[in-house]
């Protein structure tokens, strides 16, 4: 019996040797080869679908994804660590101008509509804010719950980002042209489920995210936080009462561009030739792809979407 347990130990072991130098002989092309891709840590949730698809359906392919604030992104394509990013910027003419010295041309694909979500402690009575307002909080000139509302039984405010290198404090500095440094009670922790985290904590706390974490209405990680925090309503101007349409980071209002807090995301994929990069970005693009952004709860980029105005009579 034990000689017959050796034998097939040795023909597992064989077997796996034999699929794992298959694996490592195959031809690299759009379908099939391993390869490692840079992702903003915003669209983990998005993108850790994408390639669970991508890989189900193409047997030969392996995509490792190195998820990180946008700058530590940015920072591995211009060292060649990483084949292709997706981040909601695009290159600068700077970066597309060292990639060339390098007879490299980055290609850009844009994916998908993005929103930059407000969340706040279940607790908060305060689930609204202008777009004034937000812009007056980044600039120092409101720095208590007070000056919102005097009702507030909270009185400091705390401002909560994801991470300094990531592209939510960039966002927002170039949403509201502020050049200097953030008020002392803005601050980052280390990822957007470190955000999440803190809100539910701490009920004086404004969260900034990106919407992608709490949009899946079919993720349980999703709708665990959703449950957690209260999604911030933003209104573009005052009215004549002091209030106006507040919108949430919904997909209906990041297609028709109504959320004042909308961004694109994007595929840059800097090969030099069409290989499993290329082939990736394309899947994304494509209807498949399209398909699960418009699951995730974005908006999808190439596909048409259509939108239902339902009214109450």
């Amino acid at each position: 019996m034990k000689t017959l347990f050796r034998y097939g130990y040795v023909l597992l072991a064989i077997t796996l040797f034999a699929a794992c130098i298959g694996q490592s002989n195959v031809k690299e092309s759009p379908t099939a080869g391993n390869i490692k891709i840079g992702v903003d840590e915003s669209y983990q949730p998005m993108i850790e679908a994408q390639i669970d698809l991508f890989e189900a359906i193409y047997h030969y392919a392996v995509i490792n994804a190195e998820y990180g604030p946008e700058a530590d992104i940015i920072s591995r394509i211009l060292e060649d660590s990483v084949r292709c990013v997706i981040t909601n910027r695009q290159f600068t003419e700077k970066e597309i101008a060292f990639l060339r010295a390098k007879s490299i041309i980055p290609k850009t694909t844009k994916i998908a509509y993005d929103g930059l979500a407000f969340i706040v402690n279940k607790a908060n009575t305060d689930s609204t804010l202008t777009y004034a307002q937000v812009g007056e909080i980044f600039s120092g000139k409101i720095q208590t719950w007070k000056q919102l509302d005097p009702g507030n039984t909270m009185d400091s405010l705390e401002v909560i980002f994801d991470n300094n290198a990531s592209g939510n404090p960039r966002y927002i500095r170039e949403k509201y042209k502020i050049a200097g440094k953030f008020p002392s009670y803005c601050f980052a922790v280390n990822s957007n489920e470190d955000v999440i985290k803190y809100v539910e904590s701490n009920p004086n706390a404004v969260g900034v995210i990106s919407v992608n974490w709490i949009s899946d209405k079919d993720d349980t990680v999703s709708m665990k936080f959703r449950k957690s925090i209260k999604v911030v309503g933003i209104g573009h101007d005052y009215d004549t009462e002091g209030e106006g349409p507040f919108v949430k980071p919904y997909q209906a209002y990041l297609a028709e561009g109504s959320y004042p807090f909308t961004r694109e995301v994007y595929v840059i994929n800097c090969e030099t030739f069409t290989g499993l990069g290329s082939g990736f970005a394309a899947f994304i693009a494509g209807e498949k792809g399209q398909r699960v952004i418009l699951k995730s709860g974005l908006v999808p980029a190439t596909m048409p979407i259509r939108l239902v105005q339902v009214k109450n009579n």
